[in-house]
């Protein structure tokens, strides 16, 4: 029994470890502490990308995370800012509005409006192709040829 239970700690301990590493594997410059994430600072700056869960080993916001890390830079070419938010007993103000059960992937254009929520991982090719089909978007890439 004593094996048994060390076995389920160990597990469950190597859960919340490689939830905090992924997590530190994103770059800092496109990371918002969600207590500190109100919507109106990032109006019309940036986009933004909220990852709900009720803790750091949930298994599906370790994978995010992870997908999310992997190709950061072209998130930072859209002006994405990341915010992982998993104390739900902290009640941040996304949290507040959201109203989020479990885990949720959330992409929030620079107008304010919520364009996806998604209840499972989405890879960053994916969300890119979201991110590139806003009208918002579709205008910088042509201001920039210009």
């Amino acid at each position: 029994m004593i094996r048994v239970l060390s076995f389920v700690i160990a597990v469950f301990s190597a859960g919340i470890l490689q939830a905090e590493s992924a997590s530190n594997t994103l770059p800092k410059a496109i990371l918002a502490p969600p207590e500190e994430a109100e919507l109106a600072s990032f109006l019309w700056k940036n986009r933004l990308i909220v990852v709900f869960a009720d803790s750091n080993a949930d298994p599906r916001f370790v994978e995010q995370v992870e997908l999310l890390a992997e190709r950061s830079s072209e998130l930072a070419e859209r002006d994405v800012i990341i915010v992982l938010d998993t104390n739900p007993a902290a009640k941040s103000a996304l949290r507040e509005k959201f109203r989020p059960r479990g885990f949720m992937l959330m992409l929030i254009g620079k107008d304010g409006q919520v364009y996806l929520r998604k209840p499972l991982p989405w890879n960053v090719r994916e969300i890119s192709r979201s991110i590139d089909k806003l009208p918002q978007r579709q205008q910088e890439v042509r201001d920039r040829r210009e």
